[in-house]
């Protein structure tokens, strides 16, 4: 199907391939499954790059709502490097978008708190990111040469600083840096995921109200706390079906034992420094990244994670007492290994989610992605209503912005070529198989 574009807001926009709903004068309709990094990123995407002169309609299912799942949960270090610091595949373009999807629900947050002025207060940090940096101390002498070379090839946007132990100690007093090497990335963010996700959705219900209001179409968006047990009950609702469940996706009967993914349930532990102890966390100090990461949230607030239990099917956020005191067993001498003074913090909580990973390919592990028509309805039917997002696996918050912004633009235009080849591969190679 030709691919037809509209010149909105100086910036080339596909215009939407279902004509038969415009010419029947109802909305386009979509249904977004999942309200994760996935799921909110292509609701932005569909209600941003959608034409304004079409009246569209976007239903938001999760069980749970705005971050029920993995990615409600995440750890929130984002920065595009490998663990041996090497820089992702097109690791710049997410970059890019995901920190203008952060600014999309910083401006979002800031209307609300601010009563309608999207400008931020003087002096002031918004409660979804911390701007610190990341600190990756050196914990291997196997692989500090490459290393040291990949860090040489940073990028401009986010810089990797090679420096000795007395310099981190300067960032982070008290850190163990064994090998005398760790890399600083001063423009890494450490993200309040859950706060972030409801900023985001709260920037979604705010576009949709102003392009209605400034537009000639309208726009609509709702979320529904509903799980969708199979794709047969949408299929006569929706003019495409974008399914973002992370994980759940492969729960889908439709779906069942038909994608390539790895399951992992990952648990993270919230600290708190209690109130006897007086020293906080240094206010410029960077989250730290090792074997275990410690993701700074406040002077007194960390998260800690992760755990990696392979091949379960568990994707309850609830943690039981034995899954916490087990993981803290496997995390804490990780984390106090490089930061001692956590093992004086107190755990208050935990958290868990099932993360979808995705095979590992030439480009390392990458998400799937692309239009999945043949795989529900079995042969070469040349439609595009059925869509697939998944396996972002612990990259979420890297990978959720230019990958939604790819995948909405491919929904609006029906035409699955504008999503780079190594993420539909995986249908290709599965039919071969």
């Amino acid at each position: 199907m030709p691919l037809f574009y509209s010149n909105i807001s100086s910036s080339l926009v596909p215009v939407s391939c279902y004509s038969s709903a415009s010419l029947s004068n109802r909305p386009i309709r979509y249904a977004v499954l999942g309200a994760g990094f996935a799921g909110l990123s292509v609701a932005w995407h569909l209600l941003n790059c959608s034409s304004k002169k079409l009246d569209v309609c976007i239903d938001i299912y999760d069980q749970v709502g705005i971050g029920g799942g993995a990615s409600g949960v995440a750890g929130g270090l984002l920065h595009p490097y490998s663990p041996k610091v090497k820089l992702l595949w097109r690791g710049a373009e997410c970059w890019k978008e995901s920190l203008d999807l952060l600014n999309v629900a910083e401006g979002a947050l800031f209307k609300l708190v601010n009563g309608g002025n999207q400008d931020s207060p003087p002096n002031s940090e918004p409660s979804i990111v911390n701007r610190r940096g990341i600190l990756r101390p050196a914990l291997s002498s196997k692989n500090i040469d490459l290393m040291s070379s990949n860090a040489e090839n940073c990028l401009t946007g986010c810089r990797i600083e090679s420096i000795h132990e007395d310099a981190a100690q300067g960032l982070v007093p008290d850190i163990s840096v064994p090998l005398n090497l760790a890399f600083y990335m001063p423009e890494a963010l450490s993200i309040n995921s859950q706060c972030y996700l409801e900023a985001l959705y709260l920037a979604c219900e705010n576009l949709a109200e102003d392009m209605s209001k400034v537009g000639v179409a309208r726009k609509e968006l709702s979320l529904h706390k509903k799980s969708v047990e199979n794709l047969l009950e949408l299929s006569g609702e929706y003019d495409a079906i974008i399914i973002c469940l992370g994980a759940r996706a492969a729960f889908l009967p439709e779906l069942s034992g038909r994608l390539p993914l790895r399951m992992c349930r990952g648990l993270v532990t919230r600290l708190q420094l209690t109130n006897d102890l007086r020293k906080d966390y240094p206010k410029y100090s960077p989250s730290i990244l090792s074997d275990a990461w410690l993701s700074v949230q406040g002077a007194r607030s960390m998260h800690m994670g992760s755990t990696w239990e392979w091949k379960s099917t568990n994707y309850s956020r609830d943690v039981s007492v034995e899954e916490a005191t087990k993981a803290m067993e496997v995390l804490l001498p990780k984390a106090s290994a490089v930061y001692p003074p956590i093992k004086e913090w107190t755990i208050t909580g935990a958290m868990a989610g099932l993360r979808a990973m995705p095979p590992l390919t030439a480009d390392g592990s990458l998400p799937i992605l692309g239009c999945i028509d043949n795989l529900i309805h079995g042969g070469n039917n040349g439609g595009c209503k059925y869509w697939l997002f998944t396996g972002l696996g612990a990259r979420g918050l890297l990978f959720h912005g230019w990958l939604g912004k790819l995948m909405a633009q491919a929904v609006l235009s029906c035409d699955e070529g504008l999503i780079p080849s190594e993420l539909t591969s995986w249908k290709y190679e599965m039919q071969q198989q």
